[in-house]
């Protein structure tokens, strides 16, 4: 007489996790195939809509605009191309970070009006400098009178000139002789300020995107804040794939395997890299 074949004893608690994750590799897989890790990334609504109630209501319960602030934003956008200047959660998120890591100097790379020069004047101290850079002379006038009622004017060092003349020489290669970018040295640079800024803010042509990289890097202290703005429009496509990376300081890291397609720097990077988005002044609150 034929003896029934033994069943295998599985725990049931086994067998479930195994059906589970069975379950959850199929739907991975599945999903993965429809929708690309990048993609995904991309699509995905980070922040509310800029017309929702709920934008409006965290604007209204965490902005903490300055007066003359404020009117500079209103006065920047009746300018032509007025939607283009740094918005104002933006603008307070780089003051914040600079009231965090006490910073007393600020480079700020296109000027305009100067609404990004101001936001960060007010978060230095009495002794603070923000040096800004603007080749037309026309749009910081019409925010001087607002620098001067803010009582900040003082701090606001304006240079009406290509910022890569301001932010000075650049050297490639390797030694003491290695030839400059840029043939002879000017300013910043020059005058032996490597090293001694806390915050950039690189909001200007997206042509010499890469050469103001490499220069704020220099510019940069340990623990410093580099912030570019409009990441996606200034670097193209590639660059909405690229994921903002904090490198610990003061100890040097060196360079990862894979670098970024555009912004490649020759050095060791020792501060925090924050790529900001592109939502318009407009959206803040009026």
């Amino acid at each position: 007489m034929t003896q029934p074949m033994p069943r295998i004893s599985v725990p049931a608690a086994l067998a479930l996790g195994s059906a589970a994750l069975g379950a959850a590799f199929a739907t991975g897989l599945f999903l993965g195939r429809r929708c690309p890790p990048w993609r995904s990334r991309r699509e995905k609504r980070l922040l509310p809509a800029e017309d929702s109630p709920l934008w409006q209501y965290l604007l209204s319960r965490s902005m903490r605009e300055h007066p003359a602030l404020r009117s500079l934003r209103l006065l920047t956008l009746e300018q032509p191309q007025g939607n283009s200047m740094m918005t104002c959660e933006q603008a307070q998120l780089l003051a914040n970070l600079a009231r965090l890591i006490k910073a007393k100097k600020a480079l700020d790379l296109g000027t305009f009006t100067g609404y990004s020069a101001l936001a960060l004047a007010l978060a230095l101290p009495p002794a603070g400098r923000v040096v800004t850079c603007e080749v037309n002379p026309g749009p910081p006038e019409l925010g001087r009178p607002l620098w001067r009622q803010a009582e900040e004017e003082h701090k606001i060092d304006l240079r009406l000139k290509p910022a890569l003349e301001t932010l000075g020489e650049h050297r490639s290669g390797k030694g003491p002789r290695a030839i400059s970018q840029m043939g002879p040295p000017d300013e910043l640079l020059a005058a032996g300020e490597a090293g001694t800024f806390d915050v950039a803010v690189m909001d200007a042509d997206k042509d010499n995107c890469t050469a103001y990289y490499e220069r704020c890097l220099q510019l940069l202290r340990p623990g410093g804040v580099l912030a570019v703005l409009s990441v996606r429009d200034r670097l193209g496509e590639e660059s909405s794939r690229a994921e903002c990376v904090c490198r610990p300081w003061p100890l040097p890291m060196p360079r990862p395997q894979t670098p970024h397609p555009v912004l490649k720097s020759s050095g060791e990077e020792r501060c925090c890299s924050l790529s900001l988005g592109t939502r318009r002044p407009s959206s803040c609150e009026t």
